[in-house]
């Protein structure tokens, strides 16, 4: 047997053109997504900051407070070091001041979605402004009737 007896023609099933590219354009550059981005980029910003502010400004005095302590050497060894094997201890101190970075950056959001909030709890109470309705001058049939009771009242007075 040769190789051209053994060929066989395959037929795939035609699959949608599907442009992958231009899905991920109308996804990516979507107002909300484009918005999420830049508050992530914004927060991992705003997370190092805090971090630099407990780090370097908060705990230093608190340290200094207990006795000189600094709070991420804190720890509670529960196996000393033998060899080639390193001590096994709880952290501790490293724990609470990855605790005052969160509640730090946790107030900070609030303080921040207070604010939108109130900004948007006076749009919604300012008043609308009062439209006073003018009124509508008398229609033709109005105006006719009016002058047949004028003059009604005219003939009765006589």
């Amino acid at each position: 047997m040769t190789m051209e007896k053994l060929k066989v023609d395959i037929k795939y099933p035609k699959m949608p053109k599907v442009k992958l590219l231009d899905e991920f354009k109308a996804f990516a550059l979507r107002g909300n997504v484009v918005d999420m981005a830049v508050g992530i980029i914004i927060g991992a910003a705003f997370g190092k900051i805090v971090t630099s502010i407990v780090n370097d400004i908060i705990m230093p005095p608190i340290g200094m407070l207990l006795g000189g302590v600094n709070f991420t050497d804190l720890k509670v060894v529960m196996s000393q070091a033998i060899g080639n094997k390193p001590a096994v201890s709880l952290n501790y101190g490293n724990f609470i001041q990855l605790v005052l970075d969160f509640l730090i950056v946790a107030f900070a959001i609030f303080m921040v979605v207070k604010g939108i909030s109130r900004l948007r709890r006076k749009e919604e109470v300012a008043p609308a402004p009062v439209v006073t309705p003018t009124p509508a001058s008398p229609s033709k049939e109005e105006l006719l009737l009016t002058e047949i009771r004028d003059l009604l009242k005219k003939n009765v007075e006589k």
